[in-house]
Order: C-alpha cells, then structure tokens, then sequence
C-alpha cells in the first residue's frame, strides 16, 4: 500500500470547516441529589396550577429523578408552565415541539413558543426565531429578520447570536460577505464567553488558509471552547496540540481531549486516535488498538468514515491474527452500543438546576434541526432511545 493511501494526521480530512451553532438554547444544570426530591409535594403544587413547581415536575420527567422517565410528561408540564405565561418554559417546549421531544416534531407550534417567549423578553428565543427565519423552519425564509433577530438578542446580553451574526456574515448568508465584520463578531462572542464564537474564531488562528495563523492564540481559544462543553473544540485543540506539542500543559492533554471527543462521539477524533497508535506518535506503536480505534470511527462516522478508512483497515487486519480481529471488532462495537449519540455539547453546570436539568445535546441534522437531549447517565441510563436521526 502506497503512503498516499494511507489516513495520515497531517492533510486535507484533518482541515476544519465552520460548524452551525447549535439552536437548543436550554439552561443546562447540575445533577440533583436524590434528597432533593419531594415528587408528591411537587406533583399536587404543579396540579394546583403553581408554574415553577410544573417546570420542576417536568424536569424531573425529563431526567427520570424520584419518578420513571417519560419525555411525555416532560412536555406536558413544561407546556402548563408555558400555557400559564413562563418565557423560559415557553422556549423549552418550543425546543421539545422542534426536536420531537416527548411530542411529535411540529416546527409551527414551535415556532409559536419561541415567539411568545421572545415577545415575553426571553432575549435567548429571539435566536431560535433567527434560526427559523433564516431557513424558512416552519415559516416562509425572510433572512433580513434572522438577522434582526439576532442582532437584537446581541444587544439582550445573548452570547450565542454574535456566532450566527459571524457566520452569516464569513459566509455571506443573508448578508454581503464580509470576513473583516464575521472576525469581530467572534471577537465580541468571546469577549461575551459564547463557546462557539472561541471556536470559530481559533479556526481562523489554526487552520484557515486566507487568515494569519497563531498557534498559541488558537490554543487559548478552543481552551475556552472546551471548557464550555464544545466537542469540536475538543477535536481541533487535540489534533493542535499535536501538531504543536510544545503548546500543550501536559504530555497526555492532547490524548485526553481526543479520547474526550470521541467519547461524545467524534468520529474524527477516533481517527487521530488510531492514526497515533499506527504510527506509535506519542504512544507505544499498536496496530491492535489503532484497528479497534478505526473500527470505532467506522461505527460512529458511517460511510464517509468506512470509505476514508477501508484501505488502512485492510492493512491493518494483515498484521493481525484473524481472532485478534474478531475480538476488535466485537469490543469496537460493544462501546458503540452505549454511546451511539454524538454529542455537540457535553454535560455543562449552571442555574436553575431544578427546573431545567443537565444534558447533552446530539450534533443537529445538518446544522438546522435541533438535535436531541441525553439526560445525565449518573441519573438515567436509556438515554440511547431518545436518538432519531442526529448523527
């Protein structure tokens, strides 16, 4: 086999593209105590019509904590909460209606909740509704209104918008291509602490070919990113740091953001992971770990990953013994039974823990459709059925 083809670390798979932010804007949280819990108390207030204890009933559905999951209920209470006026709730069931969360997917109705919260003062609903005007989601596409939107949710204080607003304006979309103006809004994201504006604007530091490069920049950046959950950003600050190792704050840091990554699902970042222990880059040379590490990325990436990969796992399987390969296999595919979701964002703390509780999110279909919400593993353990078709 020729080298050319081979997947090697440095080349043209390994180049970034900008990614479109994810549209769930839900409060992520802390995991509750099972102490926590008062599920009668809660059930008769919510009954009685007391809005935040409906939310917190219907988080605690959502999560399955004191109570059996069921997304169904989930939704019905989130959507009393809504029905009696709550903002927040009302861009939490607009999500549920958009992704098919415990309610068929219904983009109209979702679309009412998000401009109800919006016209509540929920700033962060008015990016839902830039996102669904600028792709004509449920409504016909007006994309001067997307980025009105989101130039108003900016001035709200949400962080998130000044993401859209770069892209819109790195790509030309809605708005006369402009990359000087997409650069500044990144710049302004960070400055607001947006993950995903970290993120953009370390590709263009890292790996973008019209723009200066500046590693140590990059580096600082998606450090941010990742420690806002990004797992992109895991990917991109691994594969960085070993092509620049004297950037990294230990030897095992890159090693620990792909195993990171690709334990949320990066396909690439399984890639790198077998392409470091076939060459023996920083790692004893293992053709048995770099097969399985492939076999894994076929798993989680499907065709654009077998069809990269086809070649090195044929030469690959030459330097093994046959059960060694079966053995691989089986391993390869018990791990990715339990982790089929591939996540965009990762288990992230913050408010409001009891009323709307920790998850991750799956990557979004093609970066328009909401993807799906995995509850906390430490809390339910089917998170796997929620998945439709997010990867």
């Amino acid at each position: 086999m020729s080298q050319n083809s081979r997947v090697r670390l440095r080349g043209s798979v390994f180049r970034f593209t900008f990614s479109a932010a994810a549209i769930g804007l839900l409060t992520l949280a802390r995991i509750a105590s099972a102490d926590d819990v008062t599920i009668p108390q809660l059930q008769a207030a919510a009954e009685k019509g007391k809005v935040s204890q409906e939310i917190e009933l219907a988080g605690d559905y959502f999560i399955g904590r004191g109570v059996p999951r069921d997304l169904k209920l989930a939704a019905y209470w989130y959507e009393k909460a809504a029905e009696s006026g709550d903002q927040q709730a009302q861009d939490e069931i607009g999500y549920f209606y958009q992704a098919g969360i415990g309610v068929p997917p219904d983009p109209v109705r979702a679309f009412h909740w998000y401009q109800l919260s919006a016209a509540s003062g929920y700033v962060k609903a008015k990016v839902n509704l830039g996102v669904f005007y600028l792709w004509g989601i449920g409504i016909p596409e007006d994309r001067p209104l997307a980025v009105q939107m989101f130039r108003e949710a900016v001035k709200g204080g949400c962080a998130v918008a000044t993401t859209y607003l770069g892209d819109l304006y790195y790509f030309g979309v809605g708005l006369n291509q402009d990359k000087t103006a997409a650069e500044r809004w990144f710049t302004t994201g960070v400055k607001m602490h947006d993950p995903l504006a970290a993120y953009d604007l370390g590709l263009l530091f890292f790996d973008i070919g019209d723009h200066p490069h500046d590693f140590p920049k990059a580096a600082k950046l998606f450090r941010q990113a990742v420690t806002g959950g990004y797992v992109p950003a895991m990917y991109s600050l691994g594969v960085l740091l070993i092509q620049h190792p004297g950037l990294a704050k230990s030897p095992q840091e890159a090693r620990n953001l792909l195993e990171a990554a690709s334990d949320a699902g990066s396909w690439k970042a399984s890639v790198v992971l077998g392409v470091l222990a076939r060459e023996g880059d920083g790692v004893p040379l293992d053709p048995a770990a770099a097969y399985y590490h492939f076999q894994i990325a076929i798993l989680q990436g499907g065709e654009p990953a077998k069809h990269l990969l086809g070649n090195d796992v044929i030469d690959l399987s030459s330097k093994l013994k046959a059960e060694q390969t079966r053995e691989l296999t089986s391993n390869a595919n018990t791990w990715f039974r339990g982790r089929q979701a591939a996540l965009v964002f990762v288990l992230k703390d913050g408010k409001n823990w009891k009323q709307f509780h920790a998850c991750g999110r799956t990557a979004q279909d093609e970066g328009v459709h909401a993807g799906q919400l995995l509850p906390p593993p430490a809390v339910a353990t089917e998170s796997v059925s929620l998945i439709q078709s997010s990867q």
